[in-house]
């Protein structure tokens, strides 16, 4: 890609990260890194929303080519091309609408990864002044490092042609972005406030029995996260058309060993044949009963953390999200995949991965202060 492109990339992505940062700046907050990072974390958590759009509205390869399109910075300057692309198939990948929301969802993920970059550096320069526990360097480093390698899956999504297993993965990862920022924010609050912000003395053995309980949330989640991006990256949301039931039977025909094999193209299977609907009748079957064991358990560890006051807004949180998640679960089934109703199903994905981890770093907090007992 031509230098000059680069440059105008890069100036468009600062122009968008210079609103959240400005408002970091001037925030009356008692501490304005505590303040970006937050803003950190509502800007991901809309990327990972814009991204389910993207993805729900088939704009993956809107632009056909990584980072620009058609080698230019903006659909504004790749006009011709888009054109020409969209007169060759109408309905085709390639559009000047799907060409701006993709272009959309890159610059605000650029936009996080300069003010992820802000974090970083001003991490460093105060720790390297003050030595202050807030501003030690070491998890935003981190972080720079966890969002270059999102960026690579996110180029990867491009140039792979939407290949499931590496679009799963960039949405994985954007969840990780999201806990680690909240856990990070987490960090910062508490440098603000003091252990005994828990209310009144909580026994240990119960903050470490819910802690223990969020942990094991944290990775039946993972898992269904990871079901839950292989049915959309399959598309397979539609391979089941009623609830309970799927094709008339609660264990429908299914081809696991197709559905399953991670490295094969979209809509392919590893020999490169066309992949049988009972594929993707395995693929949305699992990810619907996995979902049982997921409001189980979820639902067990919010009942825990209820009565302790120090978790209980998290938990009730987490409750309104775990109930709204089933239901546009089940929405999508009835309604046919309406597009509204399906980025409601990612963004509640995305609040529960974000309520989740407040309740694990809350616990965890809570748990090691011995002011909280």
């Amino acid at each position: 890609m031509h230098h000059t492109t680069l440059a105008q990339m890069a100036i468009t992505a600062l122009i968008v990260a210079l609103l959240p940062l400005s408002m970091a700046w001037i925030s009356k907050d008692a501490s304005r890194y505590r303040k970006l990072v937050w803003i950190g974390v509502f800007l991901t958590f809309d990327l990972i929303v814009f991204g389910a759009f993207t993805r729900l509205t088939d704009s993956g390869l809107g632009c056909p080519d990584w980072p620009g399109c058609y080698g230019l910075a903006n659909p504004f300057l790749a006009h011709a091309e888009i054109r020409a692309a969209e007169a060759l198939q109408p309905t085709g990948p390639v559009t000047m609408v799907k060409a701006w929301i993709e272009m959309i969802h890159r610059y605000l993920a650029m936009a996080i990864g300069i003010l992820i970059v802000a974090m970083m550096a001003v991490a460093w320069r105060r720790w390297t002044k003050t030595r202050q526990p807030g501003y030690a360097p070491g998890y935003p480093t981190f972080l720079f490092f966890f969002v270059c390698l999102q960026g690579a899956f996110g180029a990867w999504t491009v140039t792979l042609k939407l290949q499931p297993v590496i679009v799963t993965m960039h949405l994985l990862l954007g969840m990780g972005l999201l806990a680690l920022l909240t856990w990070f924010g987490g960090r910062q609050d508490q440098l603000l406030r003091p252990a005994t912000a828990a209310g009144p003395a909580v026994p240990r053995a119960r903050l470490a029995g819910v802690r223990k309980l969020a942990l094991v949330s944290g990775l039946v989640l993972l898992v269904q996260l990871f079901l839950g991006g292989w049915v959309s990256t399959n598309y397979a949301t539609l391979a089941c058309t009623e609830f309970p039931l799927c094709a008339g039977k609660l264990v429908p025909e299914m081809d696991f060993e197709h559905g399953f094999h991670l490295w094969r193209e979209l809509g392919k299977t590893a020999a490169g044949h066309y992949l049988p609907f009972s594929a993707l009748t395995a693929i949305h079957w699992v990810h619907r009963n996995f979902a049982f064991v997921v409001v189980l358990v979820l639902g067990w560890t919010v009942a825990r953390a209820w009565p302790i006051p120090a978790l209980r807004p998290v938990a009730r949180g987490l409750a309104a999200a775990l109930a709204l998640q089933a239901l546009t679960g089940v929405a999508t089934i009835y309604l046919n995949y309406p597009l509204t109703i399906a980025v409601l199903h990612n963004a509640g994905a995305a609040a529960l991965v974000l309520l989740l981890t407040m309740l694990n770093y809350r616990a965890k907090f809570f748990n090691d202060a011995p002011a909280a007992h």
